[in-house]
């Protein structure tokens, strides 16, 4: 590849820096991205050696005053060239323009001005430059041919109308964002099947690429692009890729294709789809499988504000019904287990059926919508009763639903009223502390500390003759299991305080002294 050269005639620039250039298929230059021109220009390697003994510095490049600023896309990196010297009436300009008084405010050193020239197509017979001014003293020449972009591009078409005077020979655009882009998309309306030439463009370069098209009216650009997009996997990119076809939606380039990728016509309710997942998973017959999609259903979960897009009561109905169902399916099972001769197999449908409850109660409580759930499980009688009768190998599972509703209402995950709460600890509580050796050593994610703090935190929201009345007969059950038993003196320890020491019962007493004391005054 030949480095440019000065023009023969035109005076010797003070220094000629080079940079890496690339050509494209088409045959055209591309021109340097800002990062790769500016490194290249502090690297002192790259200088010419014949700028070595040359003391004197460049002259600095003065930007010629043109035309309002008009916004323009972008490209990517593939580039190079070399700064082009100033033509002898641009030096001369400059030179006027060091002589004149800089404005007051103004710092003397002004910024350099990188200048790159770009060809298309056959430059000897260009009839048209287009100026393109990009941030940071970058200017690129292009020389390219009038019918070609008046052809391929509405904004061309109407900058280069005739009018009432001669058209224009140069097209000036400024404030560019990302000249890069700019030029290779001019590049393509010389390629008569642009859609081929973005193979192995990345995702984001060829968006780039569809909103400078969209900007110059190149809608033949655009419309492979899209044809791209439509074809390739851009899961990374979804984000940006839905808001800038949407961008589109309205200006007839045909974004459905895409938009379908994302969106769809069924009229099917995702509540319904919703509740289609949750039954796969609660009848699967996989162990792994299971597990592993509901840790996934429940973490997609969490990061929704919401279950479904439709009213968080129809979400309710699908999550509370599969949670009437595995209720339904336990207390069966634990008729079976009750009989002396049951199997093995029922104390670990028993188990699946616990774990499938658990599950539900963790995306109830993720959505905020678990205060009923505590009541349905208050009122299974029928299933405490049946519990007692029960091998406690086939029944401890069980006791870590009761533990996790101690757990949600001690943390104020779940607010149920001050009867079910009570309930609560009356008709479960006592399978608990039966259970709870068998939970210590055989369920790994029983955590005894925090079920421990959640039954007290539970026992001290009921008035304090409940808390009384249940805080005794723990006591009882405690000092004969010890350790077998959940151990509940903080609790204990509050109700103490209310109940003896009864400061706020001291300042209502002493209030109440002090307003009969100034009545009677």
């Amino acid at each position: 590849m030949e480095e440019s050269r000065p023009r023969r005639g035109s005076p010797a620039p003070g220094r000629i820096r080079t940079v890496p250039i690339a050509v494209t298929p088409e045959g055209f230059w591309c021109c340097p991205s800002p990062a790769a021109l500016h490194k290249s220009l502090k690297n002192p390697h790259h200088n010419h050696a014949a700028a070595a003994g040359n003391k004197q510095p460049s002259p600095k490049q003065h930007k010629a005053p043109s035309a309002p600023p008009s916004k323009a896309p972008s490209v990517q990196t593939a580039p190079s060239v070399t700064d082009e010297p100033a033509p002898a009436d641009e030096q001369r300009s400059q030179a006027a323009a060091k002589a004149a008084p800089a404005p007051e405010g103004v710092g003397t050193q002004q910024e350099q001005q990188h200048k790159i020239c770009v060809g298309f197509g056959q430059p000897e017979t260009s009839d048209l430059t287009v100026m393109l001014y990009g941030k940071e003293g970058i200017s690129v020449r292009m020389s390219v041919h009038r019918d070609v972009l008046c052809e391929s591009s509405v904004f061309f078409a109407e900058k280069l109308a005739g009018g009432h005077g001669p058209p224009p020979v140069c097209v000036e655009i400024h404030d560019c964002d990302d000249a890069e882009i700019y030029v290779e998309t001019v590049g393509l309306m010389y390629c008569d099947e642009a859609k081929h030439k973005l193979l192995k463009q990345s995702v984001p370069r060829v968006l780039r690429i569809m909103k400078v098209a969209e900007l110059l009216g190149f809608h033949a650009c655009v419309k492979s692009c899209l044809d791209y997009l439509e074809a390739v996997p851009w899961v990374e990119e979804e984000d940006n890729v839905v808001s800038t076809i949407q961008h589109l939606r309205n200006k007839s380039y045909g974004v459905s294709p895409l938009l379908k990728r994302v969106t769809s016509d069924n009229l099917t309710s995702p509540s319904d789809t919703l509740g289609h997942i949750v039954e796969m998973v609660l009848t699967s017959s996989d162990d792994r499988g299971r597990r592993e999609m509901k840790a996934l259903v429940l973490n997609l979960l969490k990061d929704s504000s919401h279950c479904t897009d439709g009213p968080a009561e129809i979400c309710s109905e699908m999550l509370y019904s599969s949670c009437r169902g595995c209720l339904d399916r336990l207390q069966v099972l634990f008729s079976e287990a009750a009989e002396e001769d049951y199997s093995v197999q029922v104390t670990q449908k028993i188990t699946l059926e616990t774990d499938n409850l658990l599950w539900l109660v963790e995306i109830l409580v993720n959505q905020r919508i678990s205060d009923d759930f505590v009541a349905v499980w208050t009122s299974r009688t029928d299933l405490a009763e049946l519990h007692a009768k029960l091998p406690v190998a086939s029944r401890y599972s069980v006791s870590c639903i009761t533990a996790r509703l101690f757990v949600g209402i001690g943390r104020g995950e779940m607010l149920p009223s001050k009867n079910t709460r009570l309930l609560l600890l009356q008709v479960w509580l006592q399978a608990l502390i039966d259970d709870y050796s068998w939970l210590q050593s055989s369920c790994r994610s029983f955590d005894r500390k925090i079920v421990e703090d959640g039954i007290g935190q539970t026992i001290l929201t009921l008035p304090l003759e409940d808390q009384r009345s249940i805080l005794l007969s723990w006591l009882g059950k405690f000092l004969k299991l010890g350790d077998n038993c959940p151990n509940l003196h903080r609790a204990f320890e509050v109700w103490w305080r209310r109940t003896f020491v009864r400061p706020y019962v001291n300042q209502v007493e002493a209030g109440n002294n002090l307003s009969s004391d100034g009545s009677s005054s």
